[in-house]
């Protein structure tokens, strides 16, 4: 009877979730391994070992084939020395012997431990890599064991997981036997072991953390649409109901707020803007820049921007500090933000229009001078023809008036001289 062994593996069973079938399947595979170590056998074809799962007693079997003339100890036997058992014998039949586990030496026993180790750590790892890999996205209850460089190694009931530096949050605090929340990343492999990742940072995590504090979103009645969120100092949430008679941002802040407020107290006070989702994009984006007050909201869709207006003395807070509400505004629609306030809105309206009027007046004023430039070039065209009728005229015109005026002189000569007239 070995009542301990029995005791070990339903304690293995059940802190481990290892099956105890899986764990006696190493045990018997050990024993087949100590006796190849300790009588140097070539082979463990012929040997099997057998443990009683109720009692814990274990069996060692040694096969060996009778044969006339033995070249392997470990797998042959004589037909002389199987006759001394039986007279029955006869070459090539088989004799089975039962080996004591207990005959084995210290090296053998050594043997034995290493490889129900090995078995251990197989079935270990096969098991955290088929859970955890099917809980990736989810949340998991974690208690920090210690800090290793810049990771905290979290127990997280099963397993043990890493919580990298860029996947922490400064007001955590991370102190030992602290309690709290993880968003299961992404399960990796590390010197052949599985590592299971986990992040207090990602923004699904403020998701997940409201899915089990609201019956509304866990049932499918309220949709979370966007989250952004600067861990640590801010988050924002567009939810949105898919029953009309269900107000989501009622649903989410809870009776007095205590459901946000569980949530809030999770995330060390980190504060929660809760959102209300529309399907107009003007809408939705004034309602993102929460809690301040916006007057108008212009969209060019060309350039994916967003030009909002709020009033003067709502310029700062629809900012916020360092630009802080701002940004999460335009994570959570998607949209690039341009916040004026109203005062500026309006001189830049003024000047808008008062470009588009000097614009306006001085095409009018090109269009006048290009008419009166078009209508100058058009006499010019029409007087240049009347030029040149002209000139291609006035010679014939002296050629014609030649004869003309020599007769007036000749007569005016006649005139004169009376004698020149009388030739």
């Amino acid at each position: 009877m070995n009542p301990e062994l029995i005791e070990a593996i339903r304690l293995l069973e059940k802190e481990r979730a290892i099956d105890s079938e899986l764990l006696f399947e190493a045990i018997e595979e050990s024993l087949v391994s100590a006796y190849k170590r300790e009588f140097d056998a070539k082979t463990t074809d012929n040997i099997r070992a057998e443990v009683n799962r109720t009692s814990g007693e274990m069996k060692v079997f040694l096969t060996k084939t009778v044969v006339e003339t033995v070249t392997d100890p470990n797998v042959e036997l004589s037909l002389e020395e199987a006759k001394s058992y039986s007279e029955e014998f006869e070459i090539g039949d088989e004799m089975e012997y039962e080996l004591s586990p207990q005959d084995f030496g210290r090296l053998a026993a050594q043997t034995a431990k290493n490889v129900i180790n090995q078995k251990l750590c197989n079935a270990e790892r096969e098991r955290i890599q088929n859970e955890f890999s099917s809980r990736i996205g989810e949340l998991s209850v974690g208690v920090v064991q210690r800090r290793d460089h810049r990771e905290v190694i979290v127990d997280i009931g099963r397993a043990e997981a890493v919580l990298p530096y860029n996947e922490q949050v400064r007001s955590d605090g991370y102190n030992f036997n602290q309690r709290m929340r993880f968003y299961i990343l992404r399960v990796d492999e590390k010197k052949g072991r599985p590592i299971v990742y986990v992040s207090r940072s990602h923004p699904n995590l403020v998701r997940k953390l409201f899915e089990n504090e609201v019956p509304e979103i866990a049932s499918g009645v309220v949709e979370i649409v966007a989250v952004s969120r600067e861990a640590g100092s801010r988050t924002k949430i567009a939810v949105a109901s898919r029953d009309e008679n269900v107000d989501p941002v009622g649903s989410c802040v809870g009776q007095r707020g205590l459901r946000v407020q569980a949530v809030m107290d999770e995330l060390m006070g980190e504060k929660i803007d809760i959102i209300q989702w529309s399907p107009e994009l003007e809408s939705f984006i004034a309602n993102s820049l929460n809690p301040a007050k916006v007057l108008r909201v212009d969209i060019n869709e060309e350039e994916n921007t967003a030009r909002v207006v709020v009033p003067d003395h709502q310029l700062s807070l629809a900012i916020g500090r360092e630009g802080q509400n701002a940004r999460l505004a335009a994570r959570l629609t998607g949209w690039k933000i341009d916040i004026k306030s109203e005062s500026r809105f309006r001189e830049l309206l003024e000047q808008e229009i008062l470009a588009r009027f000097t614009a306006a007046t001085e095409s009018a004023v090109n269009e006048s001078d290009a008419q009166a430039e078009a209508e100058s070039a058009a006499n010019d065209a029409e007087a240049q023809p009347d030029a040149e009728n002209g000139s291609e005229e006035q010679p014939g015109a002296d050629v014609a008036s030649a004869p003309e005026a020599d007769l007036a002189v000749d007569s005016e000569v006649a005139q004169a001289d009376p004698a020149i007239q009388a030739d």
